[in-house]
């Protein structure tokens, strides 16, 4: 009995600090997205005040009416939706390599596997020229294309569907079903956690985009959010409450997301991860 009291003492000592030290953490966000409520003058107090005297919503009303925001979180939520598109892409990549059997196979998965050894800013100056051969340059299509598969997201499923018994989609086979209602029939719904997992990923990684869109982007009609709200920094240097907007519409959806998502990410990592 004492022992167990004694645990359990422990176990609220250790809940007490990780709060302790979530909420330290969480404090400069805080500060950050309620600035955005404060008046220029009232960010710029010392001390700073936490919350604001008088509420105001005047920072955002002006990111979307006088900064061009609205077409920025336009391009944003587009680059967004092809994420998706990418899911799939390396979701049938993925199939392929783990279901297939074709001459190479193996040789040409470690290839793709070497290719997330370079880090991307080894290949956008290529990808610059070759986008600019083809004239995509300053297009949707331009900064969408070359990040179109992944191979990080080839490998998860790959090493997701390898735990998938062979004599399933063999049986399918025998009872006639092609190959494409084997695959968005079975093999989809068996990827829902590394679907949900990569969706995730894809989303905050299209979200947060900056360099790529800055480079293929001449004219701002196509900059994203992370273009639009550097761009704030250097032409609003003294108004902090506009600069805490532009940062809380970047940083509060990609929160939101992964608190509520946060399990899948933890499911799909290990689940693949263990074959």
């Amino acid at each position: 009995m004492k022992h167990k009291t004694k645990k359990n003492i422990q176990k609220i000592l250790i809940y007490i600090l990780l709060l302790g030290g979530g909420f330290v953490m969480i404090i400069p966000l805080l500060w950050a997205i309620l600035t955005a409520f404060k008046t220029p003058a009232e960010a710029l107090m010392t001390p700073p005040t936490l919350f604001p005297s008088e509420w105001r919503f005047d920072a955002f009303i002006r990111l979307f009416t006088e900064l061009n925001f609205n077409v920025y979180l336009r391009n944003t939520l587009i680059l967004v939706a092809f994420s998706f598109v990418t899911v799939f892409f390396n979701m049938m990549a993925g199939y392929g390599f783990a279901k297939f059997n074709f001459k190479g196979k193996e040789k040409l998965f470690y290839l793709v596997l070497a290719t997330m050894m370079i880090p991307g800013q080894a290949t956008m100056i290529p990808n610059f020229l070759i986008i600019n051969q083809v004239g995509l340059l300053n297009t949707h299509a331009g900064m969408i294309l070359p990040g179109l598969a992944g191979a990080f997201g080839i490998f998860l499923f790959r090493q997701f569907l390898e735990t998938v018994p062979n004599e399933l989609i063999e049986a399918a086979k025998i009872d006639g079903a092609s190959e494409a209602r084997i695959f968005f029939q079975i093999v989809t719904p068996v990827c829902k956690p590394i679907i949900a997992v990569q969706s995730i990923l894809g989303f905050i990684g299209s979200w947060n985009s900056f360099v790529w869109p800055l480079i293929v982007a001449t004219t701002g009609d196509l900059f994203t959010l992370g273009v639009g709200l550097a761009l704030l920094r250097g032409q609003n240097t003294i108004d902090l409450p506009l600069q805490m907007a532009g940062a809380a519409v970047m940083v509060v959806p990609v929160v939101i997301v992964f608190l509520l998502f946060q399990k899948y990410i933890i499911e799909g990592f290990t689940t693949s991860g263990l074959k």
